[in-house]
């Protein structure tokens, strides 16, 4: 068994990781585990969609994994398996008036429709998750609409098909998708982590990952480490506040416990009294932020720890006030006509007010130049390309 275990992980790592994803089914922190492990192989993970996903964990064509429909909360095994079959047996559905004319929707419901909506299912018909939750002039939401217009039209096709002459054709309007204000990055990810259990399609972190690299000498799941903590004089740490709880110690003085979470994993700060009143306002739920702190003895003599804030700023705050240059570091002997239009195109989708210097490694050495004409803004993309692309590399000051 151990022997057709390596076998199969060895030459189908992809199937294999499904396959034990899929048996971890209700164990979301398994699940992420395992969507590490599976970065670590490079193995791609996609969220939740209509036109690919199966009822438990499975691999596309591209050989990446994709979430499975009954992973997502809300939808229900009957809903799963009712637009699983329908697609199986008559193709991938067009777009979302499509879904909701072939689906049975006595087992697909409204909740099953918005649970693929917020999860990511629809993402790619192009429509923004937001307006499926917009109200046209009428206040009527484009999702109640939509699911009514799939009814009438099963309705409308099954009378026809019992008439006297047996048509297929039915003719309703198709309603109109209404236009909606935007969601921030964070409600739509929130939303997303409330369905699947985990962030699927970004990481509200994503735009700060230089900062929780190059500035930050503490991981949030050290936070309960006092022996590893006591050997930094200041701590520096960052993350996304994922819980907040307000309470009351036992002699009657307020008191806050916050969870906070970076890539790595979440740590909780314990706050009592004067410290919880001065930082309370800035610890709110789905907030981005760097935390400057020491770990303190309670009393004179005494062998326990508190962990003390020093400072406490928004991520976005840091990045605009902390970065002030970028410098991309080039190997010029992997260095092309290619990589060089490649970085330029980056560059000049990511315009800011951040220094921007090249320093070449070549055979003489290293030489340091700064760009008089363009500067930037730090972004997750513009740092993604950097790290993907050989020859390249980079560090922020």
């Amino acid at each position: 068994m151990a022997y057709q275990t390596a076998y199969l992980k060895a030459h189908y790592p992809a199937e294999y990781m499904a396959a034990v994803m899929s048996r971890n089914l209700d164990n979301i922190s398994e699940i992420t585990k395992l969507m590490d492990e599976c970065k670590a192989m490079g193995i791609e993970t996609l969220g939740p969609d209509i036109n690919e996903s199966r009822h438990k964990f499975s691999v596309n064509n591209s050989g990446a994994i994709r979430f499975g429909l009954a992973a997502i909360k809300g939808m229900g095994a009957s809903a799963a398996e009712a637009i699983i079959a329908e697609r199986d047996a008559n193709g991938p559905y067009a777009d979302v008036f499509d879904v909701v004319k072939r689906v049975n929707l006595s087992a697909a419901n409204r909740k099953a429709f918005e649970s693929l909506v917020l999860s990511g299912g629809f993402d790619s018909f192009g429509i923004d998750r937001e307006r499926y939750l917009a109200a046209n002039q009428r206040g009527d939401v484009f999702l109640d609409t939509l699911v009514r217009f799939g009814q009438l039209y099963q309705q409308e096709r099954q009378q026809a098909q019992m008439s006297l002459f047996g048509s297929d054709m039915v003719e309703i309007a198709t309603p109109s998708i209404p236009e909606s204000e935007p969601w921030s990055n964070i409600e739509k990810l929130n939303r997303e982590r409330d369905l699947v259990g985990i962030y699927l399609s970004a990481h509200p972190l994503d735009e700060f990952s230089m900062i929780l690299t190059h500035l930050c000498n503490t991981k949030c799941s050290e936070l309960s480490d006092h022996e590893t903590l006591l050997k930094r004089e200041t701590l520096t740490f960052g993350g996304v506040v994922t819980s907040v709880k307000a309470k009351f110690s036992r002699n009657g003085a307020p008191c806050g416990f916050v969870t906070i979470e970076d890539f790595d994993g979440p740590g909780e700060l314990r706050l009592f009294g004067e410290e919880w009143a001065k930082w309370r306002g800035m610890l709110s739920e789905s907030c981005t932020v760097y935390v400057t702190a020491k770990l303190v003895k309670r009393f004179r003599d005494s062998n326990y720890y508190d962990l003390r804030i020093g400072d406490i700023q928004y991520m976005q705050t840091v990045k605009e006030n902390s970065i002030n240059k970028l410098t991309v570091v080039v190997d010029d002997s992997l260095f092309d006509t290619r990589v060089v239009n490649d970085l330029v195109a980056a560059i000049d989708d990511s315009p800011g007010k951040t220094s921007l210097f090249f320093q070449i490694h070549d055979a003489n050495g290293n030489l340091t130049l700064r760009s008089r004409k363009r500067t930037v803004e730090v972004t997750h993309q513009l740092i993604t390309f950097i790290e993907q692309t050989d020859g390249l590399n980079y560090f922020i000051n």
